[in-house]
């Protein structure tokens, strides 16, 4: 959005004036101020804002009122109160089911006003089905949610980026379901003004080198029990049946979640007796005496008599959903596994919700509460024929995998479509209109892909690994999970190899050499390319071997072997010449002019990316044409040819915009800036290497901390730089924008 700003001395707006050299008044200057002695003619100031992220409000619904828990709330004010000391850190533990999240939260949002930087939530799913969650798959959101588009892939490095970009703030996490001090310690952020509340069913003691307090929540008490019961049930229906609603109270024995699944299921039957509920309850008396161990049988026992009153269909989807590896349902992935359509699903995902078998966490989105999962899975394993539900699980796996094709398709139409194998046609396969709806897609999808790609390797299901290692490849370049990327690609290796298919085999080491290559992990990026040549050259696919001899090139030259870049990149130049394929030639003559800029061979510099501005041209990617004249900027730069230069770098930045290159206009910033720094003009400079230091930091890309030395070399009076211009920058550790197939390379 372009903001236009001017101030008028005559402008009743303002209500103040506006002098030669000064601002007095009550004026106000939105935007860019320009101050000048004199000003004739029409000035015009346009200033490109970024989009404003809303402040993060992740916390998940919870009761308002929580009866019987005054005491655990006053404990919670006495540990975290405004008064106490700052970085506070609190351990909330206790039995499962015991309501430890919904007093977090309640406690939360009852100071939300102490936190106006936000308050931040993460389930680290310690005690759910499957893995527990990966400290940095939360760091990811958090650093998305604070606007900083791409997350290193080491643990350290993303927990210090949170660290830092959260040094000031005021904020909230919470940090639920946790497993293990280890677990939980890259996530705590140091700000003095931080709290941080962590619940499990472990005591977490290890936590306790980090300074934090401990509070155990127990059971809840008779009256408090029937309070819970009555804001479901309704208290005249409790009054009518005090002694059937006394009955269900003590056969929940003080569990929360076993009351409030009670209370659903009879506020669901509002003629029934409660007598009934009480009934069903009895017959699990001696799994209710079990709850004085952990609470966990009494669950069991109220989940028992709620499954027991569902309708068949819903009955069976409770079952099949429990069997499924995936975190959330939506209706689409629920369907597929019944089998039912959209609106089906829908329906009966409501009808679970309703009874609170089910929490819906966002409009359309549901999951099970971990205790609710575990029985869902017990139905699933006892009662549905093994052949049955190992079937569902598929058809979700292939709903997920056709998905992702069909983004993979709509945003990178050259990315080679690799062939797909599906057992049946896909049910309510997604239709994208746009590149922005495929990449939201692949935003929300995103755990669900990665436990779909976990669930498929354990259970050997090798092709539907490495096709949907495959179909991710949008989602890895334009939103760069580096560590699930990673991950993605050694599973989608592995399951390759074991499936004897050799041209998977091929790409995915060429994708994952690429990715390798993005996290910053060279060397291990140059070992999978050069296996990728050998691969390649064994299937006879002169395209692949390109690939293979542009992606070495790419990791040679980033570590400074300069004539080895060269000639793999000649190498894969000779290839798709013979090939015919321009747009290829026209990217490795970039990769050509990049290490030309580097041996400072200004001349070499300019031939290659001015061949590569008419291939590019000629094969209509705008995209790389802007990219080819950024780097032929800097040919220019070198050579003191400083005009060429500002039109180069000008023409690309608007092309980068127009891509929406928020990697790429930074690094034309960084150009101008170095232009800038040339002709003597220091603040510019300044001005100008700031505001891409910036753009690096929010996309945690490697550059940012080759800028920050740049800005610190920087002389500190504005004055006119020696007489050689500047060296030109870095290359780049990675391409930088999903435009760029990951697997052929620039």
């Amino acid at each position: 959005m372009a903001h236009e700003s001017g101030v008028s001395p005559n402008s009743p707006a303002q209500q103040g004036s506006v002098r030669r050299n000064s601002v007095e008044g009550n004026a106000t200057i939105n935007g860019m101020a320009l101050q000048a002695d004199r000003i004739e003619g029409g000035v015009h100031v346009s200033v490109h804002a970024p989009a404003q992220l809303p402040v993060p409000h992740q916390l998940p619904p919870a009761p308002a009122h929580l009866p019987g828990r005054r005491s655990e709330l006053a404990a919670l004010e006495r540990a975290l109160g405004a008064d106490r000391p700052a970085g506070s850190l609190l351990v909330l533990n206790g039995p499962a089911g015991v309501g430890k999240s919904a007093l977090a939260v309640n406690w939360l949002r009852a100071h939300r006003d102490r936190f106006p930087d936000g308050a931040f939530y993460a389930d680290l799913r310690g005690h759910s089905y499957g893995d527990p969650a990966d400290p940095i798959e939360a760091l990811g959101r958090f650093l998305r949610a604070l606007g900083h588009t791409a997350v290193p892939a080491e643990l350290a490095e993303a927990s210090a980026l949170w660290r830092s970009a959260t040094a000031r703030m005021r904020i909230a996490v919470l940090l639920d379901s946790a497993v293990g001090a280890a677990q939980v310690r890259p996530l705590l952020p140091t700000a003095a003004a931080a709290v941080t509340l962590v619940t499990s069913r472990t005591r977490l003691t290890g936590l306790a080198m980090d300074g934090a307090e401990f509070l155990t929540v127990g059971l809840v008490g008779p009256d408090a029990a029937n309070a819970i019961l009555a804001q479901q049930v309704g208290a005249e229906r409790i009054a009518a049946e005090r002694s059937a609603a006394d009955q269900v109270v003590t056969r929940c024995a003080g569990l929360p979640l076993a009351i409030c699944v009670a209370g659903a299921r009879m506020a669901a039957r509002p003629q029934q007796p409660l007598a009934a509920t009480a009934e069903a309850l009895r017959r699990e008396g001696d799994r209710l005496t079990a709850l004085r161990l952990d609470g966990e049988a009494a669950v069991r026992g109220v989940l028992d008599a709620s499954y027991r009153a569902l309708e068949p269909a819903a009955a069976r989807l409770y079952r099949l959903l429990g069997l499924l590896p995936v975190p959330e349902f939506t209706p689409e992935a629920t369907g597929a596994a019944g089998e039912l359509s959209r609106d089906g699903a829908d329906c009966l995902l409501d009808a679970l919700a309703g009874v609170h078998l089910l929490e819906e966490r966002a409009a359309g989105r549901y999951r099970f509460h971990d205790l609710v999962r575990l029985h869902a899975r017990e139905r699933g394993t006892a009662e549905e024929p093994p052949e049955q539900g190992g079937a569902a699980v598929r058809r979700v796996a292939e709903h997920y995998l056709a998905a992702a094709t069909a983004a993979e398709a709509l945003v990178m139409p050259s990315h080679r479509l690799l062939p797909r194998d599906y057992l049946q046609p896909p049910l309510h396969e997604p239709e994208f209109a746009e590149e922005s709806e495929a990449l939201d897609w692949f935003e929300r999808e995103r755990d669900q892909l990665a436990a779909v790609l976990r669930d498929g390797s354990r259970n050997r299901q090798y092709g539907l690994v490495w096709q949907l290692a495959d179909a991710m490849q949008p989602m890895f370049i334009r939103l760069r999970p580096h560590a699930l990327q990673l991950e993605a690609h050694a599973l989608g290796l592995d399951a390759a190899r074991k499936s004897g298919d050799r041209i998977a085999e091929q790409w995915m080491l060429t994708s994952g050499g690429q990715g390798l290559r993005s996290a910053g992990r060279i060397r291990e990026s140059a070992d999978w390319y050069a296996r990728a040549l050998e691969v390649s050259r064994a299937n006879g696919d002169v395209l692949a071997e390109a690939q293979s001899w542009t992606g070495l090139g790419h990791a040679h030259r980033i570590l400074g072997e300069l004539d080895s870049a060269r000639a793999q990149f000649e190498a894969a130049l000779h290839l798709r010449e013979s090939l015919g394929y321009r747009r290829g030639v026209g990217l490795v003559r970039v990769a050509l002019g990049e290490v030309a800029v580097d041996a400072a061979d200004e001349a070499g510099a300019v031939r290659h990316l001015s061949a590569a501005v008419a291939d590019l041209t000629a094969a209509d990617d705008p995209y790389e044409v802007s990219r080819a004249r950024a780097v032929r900027a800097r040919a220019h730069l070198l050579a003191g040819r400083y005009e060429e230069a500002r039109a180069d770098l000008e023409a690309a930045r608007a092309g980068f915009v127009a891509a929406g290159s928020a990697h790429w206009q930074a690094r034309t910033d960084e150009g101008l800036g170095e232009l800038a720094l040339a002709q003597g003009d220091l603040a510019a400079a300044r001005e100008l290497f700031d505001t891409a230091h910036r753009a690096y930091q929010r996309l945690a890309a490697p550059d940012t901390a080759r800028l920050a030395r740049r800005l610190e070399s920087l002389p500190p009076e504005a004055s006119p730089p020696e007489a050689s211009p500047p060296a030109a920058s870095q290359p780049e550790a990675s391409p930088s924008d999903a435009s760029q197939p990951a697997v052929e390379g620039s």
